[in-house]
């Protein structure tokens, strides 16, 4: 049995596959508490494997997002390949703290420490700093995780003006530091979860 927040049938609002039909997989618990968590933890209900991959396959795309909370607490190599047998193309948002399965399709990491992968698909920093005098040898990959793409996400803290310091700053960084790139939360700009 998993604990699952909700499934749900989006698009996918960040990062490398933004814009793309997606069905998404909440877990419900984390091994991190961050501040800017969207997920309700303490409101989940007990599902097998074969009733999340029923629920899933209700909808039309094939791509298949495991989101959390942290999605691999529960989420492991057998259940990935039950999801593949019903044709889906796995990805997983996780912060880093646990070994990614080897079965795993893609893998956006936004890394809490302590990081245990050294390797993704997409690494995603949550950017949260308002000074736009942030020095230029500043790393935001201190644990030197490579990845494919490499995405800054200023953080959304609900405060107009702190938002417009925050992403004036993660603008200045990239435009120093060019091998990032600016990840929107397009989904909350369109208005849809």
């Amino acid at each position: 049995m998993k604990r699952i927040n909700e499934i749900f049938y989006s698009l996918q609002g960040e990062g490398h596959n933004v814009g793309r039909a997606a069905v998404f997989v909440r877990f419900s618990g984390c091994n991190r508490r961050c501040p800017f968590c969207d997920t309700e933890h303490e409101s989940y209900c007990e599902l097998t494997d074969e009733e999340i991959a029923r629920r899933m396959c209700a909808h039309p795309s094939r791509f298949a997002v495991l989101t959390g909370g942290e999605p691999l607490l529960q989420a492991d190599e057998t259940f990935i390949d039950l999801l593949h047998r019903h044709g889906f193309t796995v990805a997983v948002e996780t912060n880093g703290t646990l070994p990614l399965p080897a079965n795993i399709d893609w893998s956006t990491v936004s890394p809490k420490p302590p990081t245990v992968v050294r390797r993704c698909d997409e690494l995603k920093v949550v950017f949260q700093q308002e000074d736009k005098e942030l020095p230029i040898d500043q790393s935001l990959n201190p644990d030197g995780i490579e990845a494919s793409h490499y995405y800054l996400q200023p953080c959304d803290t609900g405060n107009a003006e702190r938002n417009k310091r925050i992403m004036e700053a993660a603008v200045g960084y990239i435009k120093a530091h060019p091998e990032w790139r600016l990840s929107l939360q397009t989904h909350k700009l369109i208005g849809i979860k």
